[in-house]
């Protein structure tokens, strides 16, 4: 199970201060009254940014492990917060998603793999920014979903660090990259996945 961990580092302070060896968490999520066997259970690395460690701890009664996961970094998604958004960005100021992918595509072989990428990330955000302009309608009624008007709604940089602290308290409920809800087998062990409108400029919501 993740869990939040409000380091205030970025991604480079982290590793540079190896910050998951400053990470606390007092009493066992399951049993926190005691008597569980709760105990720091090591680290797990990350392949991205390199050098990334996450604590993580285990409860024998519960037999579940526990993570503690620093806000710039993407849940059950590689790399961080702010590197998802950006390609978000990209595709919104650019004339089509492929246009976009084909600007970013260094690392792949073909236009195709590029998409294909690209296509994952955005259609991961727009779901989050869904949720999040559902959640909280009196910060981002009348903004389109795109990535600078969610900035501009929220006065940041990186939106989706700072919506993790403003949906803080349903993280668990909320689908990576934001959030820790675990993934979901349906239909014969396949996850869900979210349909959901990948254009560069998506409707503004309802006023």
């Amino acid at each position: 199970m993740q869990l939040r961990y409000q380091s205030g580092h970025t991604s480079e302070d982290y590793v540079t201060r190896q910050a998951w060896r400053f990470a606390s968490l007092p009493c066992c999520p399951l049993h926190p009254k005691g008597g569980c066997g709760f105990a720091r259970h090591g680290t797990y690395r990350r392949c991205a940014p390199a050098g990334t460690l996450i604590a993580r701890w285990y409860c024998p009664l519960g037999h579940s492990t526990f993570s503690l996961l620093p806000d710039h970094l993407a849940s059950r998604f590689p790399g961080t917060l702010a590197e998802i958004e950006q390609v978000v960005d990209t595709v919104d100021q650019s004339k089509s998603l492929e246009a976009a992918a084909d600007a970013m595509r260094p690392d792949f072989v073909s236009l195709t793999s590029a998409v294909r990428w690209t296509r994952r990330r955005v259609a991961l955000v727009r779901t989050v920014f869904t949720l999040l302009a559902g959640m909280f309608p009196s910060i981002f009624q009348g903004y389109a979903m795109r990535v600078a008007d969610f900035r501009r709604a929220m006065g940041c940089s990186v939106v989706l660090i700072q919506a993790r602290h403003l949906a803080r308290d349903t993280l668990p409920a909320l689908p990576r990259p934001l959030g820790f809800m675990p993934p979901q087998a349906v239909d014969g062990g396949r996850k869900p996945r979210f349909q959901q409108h990948m254009g560069t400029d998506p409707p503004p919501l309802a006023g």
